[in-house]
């Protein structure tokens, strides 16, 4: 187990508001983590993707580092910007 996955675990045990807030919190910062991957797979900056998406460049970044209450159209917007296709499951 990493250091990280065991200070987690502890600190899910010791602190309750963060462990109820954890699993949501970790959600978000991935579908950041997995649009960032993909611009910088597909070569572009921030402010190229911004141009494509006929937005700025600090909403890409807010997506990219909080990507609290995205809409799926704008993901999905996003996608086809890289040359990619959105798919969500319900699990």
């Amino acid at each position: 187990m990493s250091d990280l996955k065991k200070y987690i675990g502890e600190r899910k045990i010791k602190d309750h508001k963060f462990a109820e807030g954890y699993e949501e919190g970790y959600k978000q910062f991935k579908v950041g983590v997995i649009l960032r991957h993909a611009r910088e797979a597909a070569g572009l900056t921030q402010e190229e993707l911004a141009h494509r998406l006929k937005t700025k460049k600090t909403a890409i970044s807010r997506i990219e580092n909080h990507a609290e209450d995205i809409k799926l159209s704008t993901l999905y917007r996003a996608a086809l910007a890289l040359g990619k296709r959105l798919q969500v499951n319900i699990i």
